[in-house]
């Protein structure tokens, strides 16, 4: 397979390298953590004259017998040598029983510098602070964007490069099928087996067929407001038996294992948090086209799913914003940065322009206000509002 330095990723494990912190890279499976700590390895081999790295890798049956954290800890201790820099990365560590224990207690002696990949279900975001008793630093990893499937493939028109991104997504392993099908089979079968799989597993969920049914609801309402109520009203109308807090638990799974990311809305005039309903977006478009198919597909919805999770990938926090009843589909917040963002497919019909801009029009701050669409044009503003093609600000 093809390979392509991540550069974004890359250079935020550079940053850390020394620091006390347990690292921890994060994200939804078949998303590069692997690969990503295997460019890490790769620079610190070149660039640290000092470093002794112990690299262990739980997908390779040499590291069979270290599956117990004794074993762990024993192996790495015996691995050390005085007077380096001392690198442990392990990936795949939940398939070692106990592995926090092993890790806590190296972190704890202060001579290892410490980087761990998982899986997403059992290594989750709001489980670090529980699991591992020292500080952690985590680098949160997505399927490819927009710019790295541009640097994998090169770029002869980058609207049309767009086009295919729209339909091939970032999840690079499908990459090296030729056919579409081969390759929505192939990410259907990382977001069935490997990513709901795992969340059956470590919730012991028995009813897999109620799963199915949520996350297909889910992926059917990809950028409509959801509630846990209203799902669990829709699939009871279905006969299907389920209550709100059994919905909103499988919701939280989900989103813990990096499958959907929710996004809270926020009251612009008010400055306040909504708590009523959410939003949800896939971590990967083409989980949408994998599991539903392509019939009938509402693009806008597509592009908003995309620019979601491009503004998360950039550092943003993204919200829902409501003005006076009307809806501005993000506002991405960075420390003293502000950004309202409308997205759309298409604002050549006046109607649609006009349906998209005067919300934005309405905002009084002076903070920056776009609409990301598909203008396959140069960026232009109108009254203040930046109106940009969708692959210029992505690339």
């Amino acid at each position: 397979m093809k390979l392509i330095e991540r550069d974004f990723y890359l250079e935020k494990l550079k940053n850390v390298i020394g620091t006390p912190d347990i690292k921890v890279i994060t994200g939804v499976r078949r998303s590069g953590k692997s690969k990503l700590l295997e460019s890490f390895k790769e620079y610190v081999s070149e660039n640290c004259m000092d470093a002794n790295i112990v690299h262990i890798n739980f997908n390779y049956t040499e590291f069979e017998d270290l599956k117990e954290y004794h074993a762990l800890h024993a192996y790495i201790e015996k691995a050390y040598v005085k007077g380096k820099e001392n690198f442990v990365l392990i990936d795949e560590v939940q398939l070692c029983t106990g592995f926090e224990l092993a890790i806590n207690s190296l972190h704890a002696k202060e001579k290892y510098d410490i980087y761990l990949t998982g899986s997403n279900a059992f290594l989750l975001s709001s489980d670090l602070a529980t699991l591992f008793t020292g500080r952690t630093f985590e680098i949160k990893v997505y399927p490819f964007s927009f710019r790295e499937y541009l640097t994998y493939f090169g770029c002869d028109n980058l609207y049309d490069a767009f086009d295919r991104y729209m339909k091939e997504g970032g999840m690079s392993g499908s990459y090296l099928y030729r056919d579409m099908e081969a390759k929505y089979d192939y990410i259907k079968d990382v977001f069935d087996t490997l990513i709901v799989r795992d969340i059956r597993q470590k919730y012991k969920i028995k009813n897999s067929e109620l799963m199915d049914k949520l996350v297909d609801y889910l992926m059917d309402n990809i950028s409509n407001l959801t509630s846990a109520r209203n799902i669990a009203d829709a699939l009871t109308a279905n006969k299907d038996k389920i209550n709100h807090k059994t919905v909103g638990n499988y919701i939280r799974y989900l989103c813990s294992a990096f499958a959907f990311y929710k996004i809270r809305r926020y009251d612009i005039h008010g400055k306040r948090y909504l708590a009523s309903s959410d939003k949800y977006y896939l971590s990967d478009h083409t989980f949408r086209y994998a599991k539903l198919g392509t019939k009938n597909l509402d693009y806008g919805r597509v592009l908003e799913n995309i620019v979601a999770v491009e503004l998360l990938r950039r550092g943003y926090e993204v919200y829902v914003g409501v003005l006076y009843n009307k809806e501005i589909d993000f506002v991405a917040i960075k420390r003293s940065e502000k950004i309202y963002i409308q997205v759309s497919d298409s604002i050549s019909e006046p109607d649609t322009f006009k349906r998209e801009v005067s919300p934005l029009l309405q905002i009084k701050d002076a903070y920056p206000k776009m609409i990301i669409t598909r203008t396959r044009h140069e960026e232009y503003l109108y009254e203040g509002v930046r109106i940009m093609d969708i692959a210029d600000w992505l690339k």
